[in-house]
């Protein structure tokens, strides 16, 4: 008897709701709202346990509101923190507001001024940001993209290592699908890449950082792999970004136009690019045009290694930074006035060189290369051509499609079928 009613007086002193699911039931005499399971604390035993003792109530009453209290205490910080996430939030938005009406009233009403200080050279201590804001981050990678391809870089390195599958992809062949078993060709490259400054080989500060940025791209873009060349932009980047930094320029960068041509070897579109170079090299220095036109030496002798490493290969390495400002500013047409530039500082010693020297000495060109003197060379050069820029006459070209693709591989020095 006592046992059955014993769950009457229960349901005396608590009340459940009328719904047929058990809803929590809450004291009658409860005059606070409980506070998920911490309320728990105020009720009294069950009747079959001692009771609680005043001192035991009292505690407990102090560690609720203790409980409460710090809930308050973290409710508030939290909104604390909200507030000053809003109010970061609004001065960012302040500066960039205020950034550009700078940009509105002052560069762009200047952009004369910008363009000279741009072409004297980016300070190197800014010379990394400017790049990466000029290059964009089309692609919209982020650093825990290029975390996770490093990653996947990483286990292809060690499954590369227990399994030799450079020798087996030797024998079996390598389709466009498996390109990044050129992972392996990296370490290759590497060692060669700015040996004079000794920081990117074997031991160096950068070898391993360069060797994650060219890693995680042959597996960010494997239908590219790794060519030849890329060690060199990326280890330029390297030196002016962070890590990560560095890989989202690098992937974007070669993923322009030019770049994607040439790494890609699309050979119909690198001879549209030779195409144009040509009309601008007879335009301007139409004697050395000539020279090279007799001697059977085409642009494809010497701009592929030019363009492969944006110069960072061919010239000195504060020298090909400038080049780099310029072309982060003008896009790719500097790289090729960049090219007529050159010839046209050596123009009077090419002039006096065969077919074999004149190749031998454009793929390696004085250490010595003064910056000054070829930056004039380059400012003097036009790129204009019958009243067309650069873009208009490649944009021609390509109209002319396979026609004009057919004229230029039938006849590598047949210039005029090539400008036509």
């Amino acid at each position: 008897k006592e046992e059955e009613e014993k769950p009457r007086e229960t349901e005396s002193e608590y009340e459940s709701g009328p719904s047929p699911h058990p809803q929590p039931m809450r004291r009658k005499n409860l005059e606070f709202e409980p506070l998920s399971t911490t309320a728990l604390i105020l009720e009294d035993r069950p009747p079959n346990l001692p009771a609680k003792s005043e001192e035991e109530s009292q505690r407990h009453r102090q560690e609720y509101s203790e409980m409460v209290a710090g809930a308050k205490r973290r409710e508030m910080k939290e909104a604390q923190k909200k507030k000053r996430q809003m109010k970061e939030r609004y001065r960012q938005e302040e500066n960039i507001a205020n950034s550009m009406v700078i940009w509105n009233t002052e560069i762009l009403r200047n952009t004369r001024r910008v363009r000279d200080l741009w072409w004297q050279g980016v300070p190197p201590s800014i010379r990394g940001k400017v790049w990466s804001l000029a290059i964009g981050n089309e692609l919209n990678i982020t650093p825990e993209l290029y975390t996770i391809f490093l990653s996947r870089a990483k286990e292809k390195w060690k499954s590369f290592s227990e399994t030799s599958s450079v020798n087996e992809n030797e024998e079996c062949g390598v389709s466009l699908a498996d390109r990044e078993s050129s992972l392996d060709l990296i370490k290759l490259d590497i060692s060669r890449t700015f040996p004079s400054l000794y920081i990117f080989q074997k031991g160096g500060p950068y070898h391993d950082l360069l060797h994650s940025v060219l890693g995680a791209y042959t597996c960010y873009r494997p239908d590219v792999g790794y060519v030849q060349g890329m060690s060199f932009i990326a280890a330029v980047l390297i030196l002016n970004l962070e890590e990560a930094d560095a890989f989202i320029a690098f992937a974007n960068l070669l993923n322009k136009p030019c770049q994607m041509a040439f790494f890609r070897v699309d050979h119909d579109l690198m001879l549209k690019y030779f195409a144009a170079f040509e009309v601008f090299f007879e335009e301007n220095l139409p004697k050395l045009f000539q020279h090279f036109q007799n001697n059977s030496l085409t642009p494809d002798f010497y701009l592929i290694d030019w363009i492969f490493t944006l110069y960072s290969k061919s010239l000195p390495l504060d020298v090909a930074c400038r080049v780099w400002d310029v072309f982060c500013r003008d896009g790719e047409e500097a790289l090729f006035r960049t090219g007529l530039g050159i010839l046209r500082l050596y123009q009077d010693v090419l002039l006096q060189m065969d077919f074999i020297h004149s190749a031998q000495f454009l793929s390696r060109l004085p250490e010595n290369t003064p910056a000054h003197a070829l930056f004039s060379c380059i400012a003097n050069t036009q790129m204009i051509s019958n009243n067309r820029r650069w873009n208009q006459v490649f944009s021609a070209l390509m109209k002319d499609g396979l026609k004009e693709t057919d004229k230029s591989s039938s006849s590598s020095n047949n210039s005029p079928a090539l400008r036509s």
